[in-house]
């Protein structure tokens, strides 16, 4: 694991598109602070730029940089055993998200260890095309994808990631599911 992530860090810092298997999803991301790789991962899922992807974060004290996390969001992470994303208005010192932005933090080594290292949120988003079923498995994949990508993370390959994480957002200090 250790090899794959200086490969896939290696990709991010170059400012690169990395498919990667994240706590959720076989996922499509790079560094969430370059928009120019998130311009060609919209290019790539030939993505209306009008919706957003999700950021992962390596902990709440990367997400304080980013957006103002209450209490209330961080006691309700803690009790889930599941993925889930919180969309935060009021973005803060990420142009690339300036009105609001999702994030999400995973519970997965490799994931985890990538943001820490990079000390920066990544993108994270289904490796498909918008409006696509997303790939359960590696080689499920569309070559089409796999093309344009600069890196291939090479762990998990055959595990099936199927489940997308809980959507939630905080609205008049009540948590609202978007998608479950």
């Amino acid at each position: 694991m250790i090899l794959e992530i200086e490969k896939a860090l290696n990709c991010l810092n170059k400012g690169g598109i990395l498919i990667y298997p994240s706590d959720t999803i076989w996922a499509i991301g790079c560094d969430a602070t370059n928009k120019k790789a998130i311009n060609i991962i919209y290019k790539i899922k030939k993505r209306n730029r009008s919706e957003p992807f999700i950021c992962l974060m390596s902990d709440f004290k990367m997400c304080d940089r980013y957006v103002t996390t209450t209490n209330k969001i961080k006691n309700y992470l803690k009790n889930k055993n599941f993925p889930v994303s919180v969309i935060y208005q009021n973005v803060k010192n990420l142009s690339t998200f300036p009105k609001s932005i999702a994030i999400r933090i995973p519970k997965d080594e490799f994931c985890i260890e990538l943001l820490r290292k990079l000390d920066k949120p990544i993108i994270s988003t289904s490796v498909n095309i918008s409006g696509e079923d997303f790939p359960l498995l590696f080689n499920d994949i569309k070559k089409e994808i796999l093309d344009q990508v600069d890196y291939k993370v090479n762990l998990r390959l055959n595990q099936k990631l199927e489940k997308p994480s809980t959507i939630i957002k905080v609205e008049n200090g009540k948590i609202i599911t978007l998608r479950s």
